[in-house]
């Protein structure tokens, strides 16, 4: 649950699963544990049968009214928790295309725009640490991969913030690990209201962008309708975390819009039994650190979706992994303080589904996240877990196909997208 924000701007969060639940969700046996690691990104790995307790803390404050907050959680305690053979913690590259069966190529052409709030000094020298690790080709501003503006599109800057600049990080290595061909367009906010982030997506668009990711949102409010036409750019798929709060928390802006896709989150385990290798269900830590669903107050439904529990947009369309026990390995040096770090959230997810649609490269098919609705053959359906109290609904429930926390389900390669 949120705290009152540190002086660097972000909240902390209790982590109810403790000290034993990234081991488990993992399938580790807690005495064959690897290990206690003295740098971060440190390779060596040395068994040990500690059980290292972490917690996980919110990178960004709590969102006032008319603002948003980003989604990423950092894992407290994973850079001493190796829970790879080698290499930093949390999922590498290779572990999110195999669970999401998606291929080796793919993505040259498109451009992935990331959206978020305030300034990233070391965004580009962290996303070089970051691929180079996991042999992925550079992607600089020197190579033409890489491109780094302001919501105006210049290279006048906003402030720094490192709680933003974890977020800026995840998002930079998740596009990185789908998409490796991909080029990146990082348009930063100058604040993070809603008024300058909707400004953000319509710049990243305006120069280019074949997809845009969005891993922030705020409460709903009578108004909201207003930013609504800034997510509204036919031919250029835009993906939203549907939120990190649990479904009591009410669906979230800009994930209710019906021109997006809204994007839930699993927990996502390696399992020999499983045939595909991998099984998913509902990210679920607590009543109050859970993927967000539920029904839009004010967003009207769009004629693709044909739910009948919500009058109005239900939330979300899809879901990709975010639970933070099987969080996802970043580099992120924090303005010169950190290194190998492990995220979850549905910050991990709406990137990461931004690049498998940029991978499918038929961006200009795409209004919405109604092709997704038309080809659910081509998703994994997630059918248990819940992120909350809703009487069995579907609404924070789980079941044979659509439901709220995880929409039509997760990929199954790009087929859907």
């Amino acid at each position: 649950m949120r705290t009152s924000a540190n002086p660097q701007g972000r909240g902390a969060r209790s982590f109810r699963r403790g000290r034993v639940a990234l081991v488990a969700a993992l399938g580790l046996a807690a005495a064959s544990v690897a290990g206690l690691e003295s740098t971060a990104g440190a390779a060596a790995v040395r068994p040990t049968s500690r059980i290292v307790p972490f917690s996980v803390q919110a990178s960004c404050a709590a969102a006032k009214p008319g603002f948003a907050s980003c989604f990423a959680l950092r894992v407290i305690g994973s850079q001493h928790l190796s829970v790879q053979a080698t290499g930093p913690a949390g999922y590498h590259p290779a572990d999110l295309k195999s669970a999401y069966n998606l291929p080796s190529t793919g993505g040259t052409g498109q451009t992935v725009g990331i959206v978020d709030a305030y300034n990233d000094p070391d965004a580009a020298s962290n996303l070089a640490v970051y691929r180079k690790e996991f042999g992925l080709p550079a992607c600089t501003t020197a190579n033409g991969c890489f491109r780094k503006v302001s919501e105006t599109g210049t290279k006048t800057y906003p402030k720094n913030n490192s709680g933003w600049s974890e977020e800026i990080s995840l998002d930079l290595d998740m596009v990185s690990a789908i998409c490796p061909s991909c080029h990146i367009l990082l348009v930063e906010a100058t604040t993070s209201s809603l008024a300058n982030l909707g400004k953000s997506v319509d710049e990243a668009v305006k120069l280019g962008a074949t997809e845009v990711s969005n891993s922030y949102g705020g409460s709903e409010t009578k108004n909201e309708a207003t930013f609504a036409a800034d997510y509204d750019h036919p031919g250029v798929p835009i993906t939203v975390s549907a939120g990190d709060s649990g479904y009591q928390a009410g669906a979230q802006n800009p994930a209710v819009y019906n021109t997006v896709t809204a994007v839930g989150g699993t927990s996502l385990k390696k399992s020999s039994s499983a045939s595909r290798g991998w099984t998913e269900t509902v990210w679920d830590t607590s009543s109050t650190e859970a993927t967000g669903s539920g029904c839009s107050k004010y967003i009207a439904k769009p004629s693709w979706q044909k739910d009948t529990g919500c009058t109005f947009r239900t939330v979300g369309d899809v879901a990709a992994d975010a639970d933070p026990a099987t969080g996802v390995s970043v580099y992120d040096t924090d303005g010169g303080v950190g290194g190998w770090l492990v995220f979850g959230g549905t910050s991990v997810a709406s990137p990461l589904i931004a690049a498998v649609y940029a991978l499918a490269g038929n961006g200009a098919s795409i209004d919405n996240a109604s092709y997704t609705y038309a080809h659910t053959s081509k998703l994994y359906d997630v059918t248990s877990g819940s992120n909350g109290s809703c009487g069995g609904s579907y609404l924070c429930t789980a079941k044979v196909g659509y439901d709220g926390p995880t929409g039509n389900g997760t990929p199954n390669g790009t087929g859907a997208f």
